[in-house]
């Protein structure tokens, strides 16, 4: 199910002033909403089109080479959708997600701290209590995007034996408090902010899952170092890629460069693609076992930092220019370096900064 081309070109044409005023993309989830992108990840029992793995890292790797921020926010969204519709909570499910498919609310995760965010504190960001029918949540939830614009937030808490528990938070609930969002050096319209939790209680209708040890790795959702990831850093590298084959068309020195850079992001892609899913019929035909998700990560990572350097180097003072194609895209893929960003893509990267010549 490719993305409809009209829509990326309003989303390419809108990028750059969205970066510059910092606001919430509502205009281009509109856009979203009348594509039916909205329904990607909806099974058709709620109203969904429920489009396969492959299909909508397809659509992420293009939507995130139009825009950056809106491809971003989606995958949040989705990552809550997705848990929801994972879950065994008939009642919510049939509560939300039709409303989701539509785009008549909007939802959002606020997961890290239960996967790779402040996993060096000794007391838990949240917090969490079983209190007979009810679940009691304190803390920080440190990174929520469009808290502000969320009607539910999928979050979680750790109670004091360890297990943990996922739940639908309702943003309009008691002891909710939504922060100011983040000053970000890139994706700042993604209003990405810290949640405060004090005395929230929360009725086991609003569960999802838990309590259990590690309540991330159950179901769907994607995970710590996903390939969701991964495709929008691969989406970022096709839109550098593409400005640097431009380039090599009046510029004959950098055919070679445009001829590596060419060769590595189509081997990751279709790896990438191979992981997604192995048994399709277009991908079959390849010989061995795809890259692990992690491998393809820290790949992902280390072709979208070099590529939009690359290109800094290619445009030099006019990339460096405020406002630029090379310059907004050079501080978005510093993003990947923090995004879902786990120990053992961290210290490859580190490696891989540290390497002499």
């Amino acid at each position: 199910m490719p993305v409809d081309a009209r829509l990326l070109s309003r989303l390419r044409d809108q990028s750059a002033p969205l970066d510059n005023s910092g606001e919430w993309p509502q205009i281009q989830f509109d856009w979203l909403a009348e594509s039916g992108i909205l329904s990607w990840v909806i099974p058709k029992t709620y109203g969904g089109s429920e489009v396969s793995k492959l299909e909508m890292v397809q659509g992420y790797e293009a939507l995130a080479a139009a825009c950056l921020n809106t491809a971003f926010i989606l995958t949040q969204r989705n990552g809550a959708c997705q848990r929801i519709a994972d879950c065994g909570n008939e009642g919510l499910k049939q509560r939300l997600l039709p409303q989701l498919a539509r785009g008549e609310c909007f939802a959002t995760v606020g997961i890290s701290h239960l996967t790779t965010s402040r996993q060096y504190l000794q007391t838990p960001a949240v917090q969490a209590e079983l209190q007979g029918d009810e679940i009691r949540l304190n803390g920080i939830v440190p990174w929520v995007t469009g808290s502000a614009h969320a009607q539910w937030i999928v979050t979680g808490g750790t109670c004091s034996d360890g297990r943990q528990v996922l739940l639908a938070l309702p943003t309009d609930a008691p002891g909710v408090t939504r922060q100011p969002h983040a000053k970000l050096m890139a994706l700042t319209s993604s209003h990405t902010a810290s949640v405060a939790l004090k005395d929230v209680l929360l009725p086991p209708a609003l569960l999802l899952a838990g309590p259990v040890p590690e309540v991330m790795k159950l179901g769907h959702g994607g995970g710590t170092g996903s390939q969701v990831t991964s495709t929008l850093a691969v989406g970022l590298s096709a839109r550098m890629l593409d400005l640097i084959q431009q380039q090599a068309r009046i510029r004959e020195e950098l055919n070679d460069t445009t001829d590596q850079f060419e060769s590595e992001l189509a081997q990751l892609r279709n790896d990438l693609f191979r992981s997604v899913e192995e048994s399709n019929a277009d991908y079959e035909a390849l010989a061995g076992t795809p890259p692990s998700a992690a491998t393809i990560r820290q790949r992902a990572n280390s072709l979208v930092l070099r590529i939009t350097q690359a290109a800094m180097a290619i445009t030099k003072g006019a990339g460096y220019v405020q406002g630029h194609p090379v310059e907004r895209s050079v501080r978005e893929a510093m993003f990947f370096l923090v995004w879902s960003c786990p120990q053992p893509v961290v210290s490859h990267m580190l490696s891989e900064f540290s390497r002499s010549p």
